[in-house]
């Protein structure tokens, strides 16, 4: 039986438990407005680490700051959005230890049925957005050394039929990290990025729109193809925790890498 995106989120929260890995380190953490950047920026905060949670939107219950946590509005797409909240972020926390980049955006159209509108928003959010983040990231991390961990999905190296467009877009995100990876590891910047198959609020919706016998297709597809659990991942379990590896110390040697966090959906190498 499916999960419902709210039962997820309470679950995922639930598994959050305090720790020390991120102790005084600094991150800004985009996308975080719900889904999975909101689960990472929240299991961050739980391992000790000040976090600036950034997304073009937030809930009222996300936008609550305290100490440690903050949010600020970022349109990823925007050269001048993206420098202003950078600028803002690394000021209240005094510093800028690494970037999640989480934000993106996906749709599903035939390939002939692609207008100019749906590819250049796939792209100024998924290919600009990372372009434009990673950019700002470097600038305060370039003195200091540091993290940066980009979203791609699998969906960038093995056909996607019906989401070419977005295939496409995390296909550059993949190929802009490995070159970026090797451009700043003279900086003491490791990039690396993760594909994950983790279930959504927009999987979620995704699902919504699907009739009964078309929910039962996919759902037979998923345990056939995925490995472990036969269906998505959880966002604190399966995929905070790699997270948390690659901005933490232990991953000083971990640079230009593609990790797949996908229950064996997707395998790399």
């Amino acid at each position: 039986m499916a999960l419902s995106a709210e039962r997820i989120g309470s679950e995922s929260a639930a598994q959050v438990k305090a720790g020390t890995q991120l102790t005084g380190r600094k991150f800004i953490v985009t996308g975080a407005g719900r889904g999975i950047g909101c689960a990472v920026a929240d299991a961050f905060l739980a391992e000790g680490a000040m976090v600036t949670k950034m997304d073009i939107r937030f809930s009222s219950d996300v936008q609550s700051e305290t100490d440690s946590s903050s949010s600020v509005l970022c349109d990823i797409s925007s050269r001048a959005g993206v420098e202003s909240a950078f600028a803002e972020a690394v000021d209240r926390m005094a510093g800028l230890d690494g970037l999640v980049n989480v934000a993106g955006i996906m749709g599903r159209l035939a390939a002939e049925a692609i207008d100019d509108d749906s590819w250049n928003a796939m792209m100024d959010v998924n290919v600009r957005g990372t372009f434009l983040t990673n950019q700002a990231a470097f600038r305060y991390l370039k003195d200091r050394g540091g993290r940066i961990v980009n979203f791609g999905s699998d969906a960038g190296l093995i056909p996607s039929p019906t989401s070419a467009h977005y295939s496409a877009s995390k296909g550059a995100v993949i190929a802009w990290t490995r070159s970026i990876a090797h451009e700043w590891g003279m900086y003491g910047i490791t990039v690396n990025c993760v594909l994950p198959a983790i279930w959504t609020p927009m999987y979620e919706e995704q699902r919504s729109r699907l009739n009964p016998a078309e929910l039962e297709a996919h759902d037979l597809r998923m345990a056939t193809t995925i490995p472990i659990g036969g269906r998505l991942g959880d966002p604190i379990r399966d995929l905070a925790p790699v997270l948390i590896f690659l901005v933490s110390e232990a991953s000083h040697f971990v640079t230009g890498q593609l990790m797949s966090v996908s229950g064996g959906l997707g395998m790399t190498r």
